[in-house]
Parts: structure tokens; sequence; C-alpha cells
């Protein structure tokens, strides 16, 4: 991959979406669309994204009985998004179900642990131990499913790519050095999170909230 960094367009607003987009497109390698776009604008909205030409990541966190999320996985196939996330808490079965019902060329990864939880967050769950600990329990868990990899922070990735060398690795809450990490727990910058085996960079807020966009995305490119 040329270039790992995928824009978050976590905007509600499809032309105000559309319009980043253009801006930040010669120095990001793709688009990730998540729930709050998926909702306001289903499948049309991913077709007008999809015209730009970026390959398009569907970050659905998809999380329920193995038969529906089948049946979600097989209702995408005409999006043909490269990526699509579900919930590697929603266990083995739905995780083999979605693997086996996505789309020929659709990387599968399972979401470990929201970056915006840390392990205070995690005990209140129910579950007890380290975010490190829970975060390689679910790797290997979607591992063993067959799926394509995992999302996990940037301050577990390595970890994770030491135990599964061929993994594919989607890495959120990226901040650059200096800057607030809003409602994010556990970040990393851009390149740390690449030399640590990131294969794709999540980037949303340093890049759609900057007062020149191009010139943000132009910024954390140069620092790969």
């Amino acid at each position: 991959m040329s270039n790992p960094v995928y824009l978050a367009l976590d905007l509600p607003q499809l032309d105000a979406a559309k319009a980043l987009a253009q801006k930040a497109r010669a120095h990001i390698g793709g688009v990730k669309l998540g729930l709050e776009f998926f909702c306001a604008h289903g499948h049309h909205g991913v077709h007008e994204i999809a015209h730009l030409g970026l390959p398009i990541f569907l970050d659905l966190k998809l999380h329920d009985i193995p038969n529906t999320v089948a049946g979600a996985m097989q209702a995408i196939h005409v999006l043909e998004p490269a990526i699509v996330t579900v919930h590697a808490s929603g266990g083995r079965a739905m995780m083999e179900d979605a693997k086996a019902a996505a789309a020929n060329g659709t990387r599968v990864v399972a979401v470990t642990m929201l970056t915006s939880m840390d392990e205070r967050d995690l005990q209140q769950t129910g579950v007890a131990g380290k975010a490190h600990d829970q975060v390689l329990r679910l790797a290997e868990l979607a591992q063993t499913a067959g799926l394509d990899g995992i999302v996990c922070s940037g301050q577990e990735v390595g970890a994770v790519h030491r135990q599964w060398k061929d993994g594919f690795f989607v890495v959120p809450g990226l901040r650059m050095a200096g800057h607030g990490v809003g409602d994010q727990k556990r970040v990393v910058t851009p390149r740390q999170a690449r030399d640590d085996g990131a294969s794709v960079l999540v980037v949303g807020r340093p890049i759609s909230r900057a007062d020149d966009p191009a010139a943000a995305a132009r910024a954390i490119e140069a620092t790969l």
C-alpha cells in the first residue's frame, strides 16, 4: 500500500464529506465511512464517495448473531468495500460467517477494543486485566476465525504484529505529536503506528478539523 492513510469522513453531511475527501485526496490512500455516515446516507452515500476513485473502508462494526451479520455482509457486496469491520467480541462463529459472506477482495477485520476505552472502562464491562492482554486475546480469536486482521490502538499493534506476522492491522485514534487527544485514550503518532506494523492508519480530526485539510494530510504523509 503506497499510502496507508485513510481519512475518516465522520460527517453527517454528504456534500461536506465529498468536499473534504476531494481536498485531501492527493495525500491519502483511502476513506473511512463510519456508522454515522452510513446511517445518514446509506448505499447512495457510499457510491457518491466511491466516485472519487479512492478505496472505501466501511467501518460498520457489525455485531449480531452470525446469520444476521452474514446477511449484512452480503447486502454490502454491491458497494465493493476494500475493508469492513465486525466486533471480535461477537465470537468466533460470527466472525467466520462474516468472512464467508464477504465479497471477494474485501478484507474483514475485527475491532478488538475501542480506542476511546482504557482499562477502567474494560473492567466496567466485566473484563478484568489489562487492555493489552484483552486485545491480544481477541486478535488470536480473529485469526483463528480466519479474518484478515484486526483494529487496535497503536499501543498494541506492535505486540499483535509479532503474534500474527501476516495480519492486516488497522490503527485509529492517531494524533500528531503535541496535538490534543480529545476523547481518545490510547493514542500514538501515525509514524509510530506504521513503524510498529500498522497496515492502515485511520486519521480523522487532525485532517478534518484543520484550517487546511490538504496541508494537514500532506504533513502526516510526510512523516511516514
